[in-house]
């Protein structure tokens, strides 16, 4: 079975069981698991339940996507994403993002948690993102889906990035903005990696977004995305690396993280 037959059988698996046709597609990262049960949720729909679909076995995901209301724009959301350290293939990992697409998402907002490189962010710091990463359009291309050679000056889309300023701004919520990098997983950065990551522009690193963010370009999404700096990366405090850590200061995050979610959904639905 091919990317793209695989991904129109999730497609019309989720169409038979949800008559719901989102604007905005949102990823939940770490600590924000349960920012869904704010909004005026329609559907919820299992990860399990659609044939084919990846799911995610990360503590704390809890693989499903609700469909419901932020204010008045009508939302798809993903609690728990799958990540390339599970052992998927890159295909499987921005299905998901293909998938919101198909149903009728024009905006992607990508959430995670990531770790500090540049020396003068600290834990809790919100970051806009702009990234670089291993490219998921390597194989053969989906002519269904965008052009072969795609254009990645904008990954993330500056109007979209001026609207959450403008909240975050309105909220006093301090906003940074920053390159973001993609790595591998699932072992903590080294050292010597977070040094070549800082050489190279990096001001934090994770194990996801990325791919989602250069996928959903490729099919024709507007792309946005805030990471929330949970913790110094390896090698700059004196301190060992633990999912712990990062959970905690993503769950101590979450509220102001959630407040400046849905005022930015508001305002990016009012340009739909």
């Amino acid at each position: 079975m091919t990317a793209y037959e695989k991904l129109t059988k999730c497609y019309e698996c989720v169409k038979s069981k949800i008559d719901f046709e989102p604007k905005v597609a949102l990823v939940l990262g770490s600590g924000l698991g349960d920012y869904a049960n704010s909004i005026d949720v329609k559907y919820t729909l299992s990860y399990k339940d659609i044939e084919g679909f990846p799911t995610s076995t990360v503590e704390g995901h809890k693989g499903q996507f609700v469909f419901g209301y932020v204010g008045e724009v009508p939302v798809v959301i993903m609690q728990g994403r799958v990540h390339y350290y599970e052992g998927y293939a890159m295909e499987d990992v921005v299905l998901p993002a293909r998938l919101m697409r198909m149903l009728g998402a024009k905006v992607l907002f990508l959430t995670n948690a990531s770790g500090g490189v540049n020396a003068g962010f600290k834990a809790g710091d919100f970051m806009l993102i702009s990234s670089f990463v291993p490219n998921p359009l390597i194989g053969k291309n989906i002519d269904e889906l965008g052009t072969r050679f795609p254009d990645m000056s904008e990954i993330y889309n500056k109007k979209l990035r001026d609207i959450i300023s403008g909240a975050a701004e309105d909220l006093d919520i301090t906003l940074r903005h920053g390159v973001y990098l993609q790595l591998t997983g699932p072992s903590f950065e080294s050292p010597a990696e977070i040094r070549m990551a800082r050489t190279i522009g990096a001001d934090a690193v994770g194990m996801s977004t990325a791919c989602e963010a250069i996928a959903a370009n490729h099919a024709g999404m507007k792309v946005c995305g805030i990471s929330c700096v949970a913790n110094l990366a390896a090698g700059m405090t004196d301190n060992p690396l633990t999912h712990a850590e990062v959970q905690e200061c993503a769950d101590k995050a979450a509220p102001l993280f959630k407040k400046l979610i849905t005022e930015s959904i508001i305002r990016i639905g009012k340009q739909l």
